[in-house]
């Protein structure tokens, strides 16, 4: 008996050796990992290169004493003959980043840096330079800055967000509460978290359980192998800190946005023509579709690249480019990814067939000129970007609102009580940070919605918040 166990010992310890191969992921086997001092050497590695950021902005806020204009006893106290009804205030905001190439390109969060007038950079070594904002993404909340350093700068390196699996070890580094250098660790919570903070915008997240807290946004979360997988952005509280749920940008997303920052300082984004949702299995019977997955065209913008591709309402998107289409957000991103002019194969399920179509992928700014149409039919107007003289008079911020320059005698501004030259700074609490955007949050109103809008009377200068019903 003795022999017989000296014999199977070997052999079981074999077998279990070719079960922990076989079920070990592939990753492994390219790389392994000693989980003893990964932390430790993801931190040596990239320390280095996440930096401290402190910004300096500019804003204009409203005069507190602005109430008290037309009292005569004020007037006379103080001896003020005309209070402004907005004055510049400077505010301090600390934030982290990364640096992504030896030329001193750090990446970080838009709302970081996207409105700074003042940038300074810290680094790990305690040296501090001046940098300029090379562009900005509002919609994915991103931005690059730009550092001049006559020494090569390090620089971190860049995994596959799509490779990224749920329950997998993270570590965060950055400056939160002004604590530079700060490493936390975690697991991925989550994948494809929307919605977060805009939901017009083309954000994917991951979630994450990694302490992250204010002073971290643009700071990267990263894999044990010491590759960013992600730029740390958000945060879900009630308490103003971290309570373990955490929100960051995919890598794979940030690198497309950080090129294109670096290259052009504005991300330009591919158009369709398409509005599109989410199947529910009612929908699903309906078009004849045997699972959930894909995108529903439920309207197909005239003169659009869609339209023109021969797509109709009620088509089903389950392929784009040869990639399956799990839903809508992901389809929107895809699209919006895809290189302006690019021809591309589109699949579609049309009353329980499929169908290859082919579209040549437009542009954002040819979709605001077809798409303000649908300014006219949901709200009898037509509206353009402040000039610099409205901009001064009415103490805005660049970028802000638009101008009513059009009104049909009978459209819902006009009976709402608009006259031309007001402006609508914002639509159910969503601000007008462009034309593109306007135009935007407009074409995803219904017919008969009642909205709400902020707006600013072009004779007063005062704003306020009107209710108008769409038609």
């Amino acid at each position: 008996m003795l022999t017989i166990r000296r014999f199977l010992f070997p052999v079981l310890i074999v077998g279990i050796l070719l079960l922990v191969i076989q079920f070990t992921p592939a990753w492994t086997a390219e790389k392994s990992v000693d989980l003893s001092t990964a932390i430790v050497q993801v931190a040596k590695q990239n320390l280095p290169a996440v930096v401290y950021i402190e910004v300096t902005e500019s804003k204009e806020v409203a005069n507190p004493l602005l109430p008290f204009e037309s009292d005569p006893f004020f007037r006379r106290f103080f001896g003020v003959p005309k209070i402004p009804k907005k004055f510049k205030q400077e505010t301090k905001g600390l934030g982290s980043g990364m640096i992504i190439d030896s030329q001193g390109h750090i990446l970080t969060n838009y709302h970081v840096a996207g409105g700074a007038t003042k940038i300074e950079v810290g680094l790990a070594d305690g040296s501090k330079y001046p940098a300029q904002l090379v562009g900005g993404d509002a919609k994915t909340d991103l931005a690059v800055i730009h550092i001049s350093s006559r020494e090569p700068l390090p620089y971190v390196t860049f995994g596959d967000s799509d490779k990224v699996e749920v329950g997998e070890w993270v570590v965060a580094i950055g400056a939160p509460r002004a604590l530079e250098k700060s490493v936390t660790q975690g697991i991925v919570s989550a994948k494809h978290r929307r919605g977060v903070t805009d939901p017009t915008s083309y954000q994917d997240f991951l979630q994450t359980d990694a302490a992250i807290n204010p002073g971290n946004s643009g700071g990267p979360l990263l894999n044990l192998y010491g590759q960013v997988i992600g730029v740390n952005a958000a945060i879900a509280t009630e308490s103003g800190g971290f309570e373990g749920i955490g929100f960051t940008i995919p890598s794979n997303i940030a690198q497309y946005v950080a090129k294109a920052l670096i290259a052009h300082g504005k991300v330009e984004r591919g158009w369709l023509g398409v509005t599109i949702r989410d199947l529910t299995p009612e929908l699903a019977k309906t078009v004849h579709a045997e699972t959930l997955k894909g995108a529903l065209v439920a309207d197909v913008t005239k003169g659009g690249p869609a339209e023109k591709a021969g797509l109709r309402k009620n088509d089903v998107i389950i392929a784009y480019r040869g990639k399956e289409v799990p839903d809508t957000d992901e389809l929107r991103n895809d699209v919006a990814e895809t290189p302006i002019g690019t021809e591309v194969r589109i699949t579609v399920l049309r009353e329980g067939k499929k169908e290859e179509l082919t579209a040549k992928v437009g542009s954002l700014e040819e979709a605001t000129k077809i798409l303000a149409v649908s300014v006219k039919e949901r709200l009898g107007a037509e509206a353009r970007i402040p000039n610099s003289l409205e901009v001064s008079k009415y103490g805005l911020n660049q970028n802000e609102g638009v101008v009513i320059t059009w009104e049909d005698p009978k459209g819902p501004l006009e009976e709402a009580g608009f006259e031309v030259g007001d402006m609508i700074l914002a639509i159910n609490n969503q601000p007008i940070e462009s034309m593109e955007s306007f135009v935007d949050l407009v074409s995803l109103l219904k017919p008969k919605q009642k909205i709400s809008i902020v707006a600013l009377d072009h004779r007063t200068g005062n704003t306020g918040t009107v209710q108008v019903v769409t038609r």
